[in-house]
This record gives structure tokens, sequence and C-alpha cells, in this order.
């Protein structure tokens, strides 16, 4: 299993969220092709209601606390509420990667 299945099947048994979706943008990256090492998640719950921004990163990285020990370089969180979702219309998309040589 890929880790980008691996991440979604995770996310999905422990939050049971009304939208998921991780993307690999390892891709975007100064990393050798086919690279699992980079991802956005958006994650959708009302699990997250009237918790803080950190408490719901710090959720998301408990479960995927194997994951981000053995290999994920960065993790770009979107951790939202259904009524913070449809206001935000969704969230935003990723910069380019200025780092890592990728620009010599």
């Amino acid at each position: 299993m890929s880790v980008q299945q691996t991440i979604t099947e995770k996310l999905q048994n422990a939050f049971s969220p009304e939208h998921l979706e991780v993307v690999n943008e390892s891709h975007m990256h100064n990393v050798p092709e086919g690279s699992e090492s980079h991802f956005k998640v958006f994650i959708v719950t009302d699990e997250f209601a009237g918790k803080p921004l950190l408490a719901r990163h710090r959720l998301v990285n408990a479960v995927l606390k194997d994951e981000l020990d053995g290999g994920i370089h960065a993790l770009a969180l979107h951790t939202m509420t259904m009524e913070e979702w449809f206001r935000k219309g969704g969230a935003p998309a990723s910069p380019e990667c200025l780092g890592g040589g990728k620009n010599n």
C-alpha cells in the first residue's frame, strides 16, 4: 500500500470525515521521481468543532505518527468543520517549492 493510501485509510478510520483529500505533492519538490514525502491533507469533520487549530493538527499528527516518524518530510494540514469548509470555499492551493535546490 502506498503512503498516500495509508494516510487516507488512517484518517478515514479515525475521523469518518465528510470530505477527505490526500494529495501527494512530492513532484513539486526536489525529490526523486515517485517519492512520497510531501503531502497536503484537506480533512473536513465536525469532530474539529470547538477545537483550536493546534489541537486539530495534533489529533491528525497523532493518527499519522508512524508515517511522520518514517519518512514524510512535509505535511500541510487544512483541518475544517463543515461550516468552515463552506464558508471558505475549500482550501488554498499550495505555493511552488523554492527550496532544496529545485531552482538551481
